[in-house]
């Protein structure tokens, strides 16, 4: 990218700040990392089209590259599934891995669930189920940490989720939010955030997951399946508000170099 150009990408970013978002012709498309074939970027993919971007979407589970640099890309979200990052799975593997071409390259990446767990365990971090085998399906409550207050002063009481493992924090990274039986719910590192939670997960995709995932929530420590709806008609709204505003200021994210040279 010319200097010019990127003086023009900070001008966007700033103008989008203020509220005046730049033209969807101009904005990069965001890569979505999904992992079923049926699997969709849900609310996330439908908040960052009203915004103006086209979605990358790619399966490397089943057979699609991921890209050898995120030049072309606004950012990049690595989503949830089934699997765990301590598979020994080739595309798991290769995931976990390819996480260092956006944190070198200090581009924006979200990982939600999965995807935070892989982005720990890149770092270094241990991935684990709980030590009692608990696990968290429904909506549970979060407490943001002053760094997660400085980043979006106003978090949902409660966010849903639905996973048996954790994540232990990664040396380095900020803990912006904080959880009962799985304590590290929302991490930074520089431009690359994890969730544990899914901001992402729609009515129809709670539908399909407490139908064909019914046997999991007799686990110990999962929601009643009436409960996750009863949630999502009480926490939802402010989940929604929470999601657009964490996103518009992650794609505002840029490398330190691109600032740099904008302000020379």
């Amino acid at each position: 990218m010319s200097p010019s150009a990127k003086i023009g990408l900070v001008h966007d970013t700033a103008s989008a700040a203020a509220g005046r978002r730049p033209a969807a012709s101009s904005l990069l498309p965001v890569l979505i990392v999904l992992h079923q074939e049926n699997s969709t970027p849900g609310r996330v993919g439908n908040a960052l089209r009203a915004l103006g971007y086209r979605l990358d979407i790619r399966r490397p589970r089943f057979g699609d590259r991921l890209p050898e640099t995120l030049s072309a890309h606004a950012g990049a979200v690595i989503f949830g599934g089934p699997m765990s990052a301590n598979d020994s799975d080739d595309y798991i593997r290769r995931e976990i891995d390819w996480i260092a071409v956006p944190l070198l390259e200090q581009r924006p990446l979200l990982g939600i669930c999965l995807g935070a767990q892989m982005l720990a365990k890149h770092l270094g971090a241990r991935v684990a189920p709980h030590s009692r085998g608990r696990v968290e399906m429904g909506y549970y409550p979060i407490r943001p940490t002053q760094a997660g207050l400085r980043l979006c002063a106003r978090w949902p009481g409660e966010v849903y989720h639905w996973h048996r493992e954790g994540f232990e924090l990664p040396a380095a990274c900020e803990l912006l939010a904080q959880g009962g039986d799985f304590p590290n719910q929302a991490i930074r590192f520089g431009n690359a955030f994890g969730l544990q939670f899914h901001p992402d997960v729609t009515y129809a995709m709670m539908c399909r997951w407490t139908v064909r995932g019914a046997e999991r929530l007799g686990m110990p420590g999962s929601c009643p399946r009436q409960q996750h709806f009863a949630g999502r008609a009480r926490y939802d709204v402010a989940e929604r508000a929470w999601l657009k505003h964490f996103l518009q200021d992650w794609l505002s994210r840029l490398p330190q170099a691109v600032i740099g040279e904008a302000a020379e």
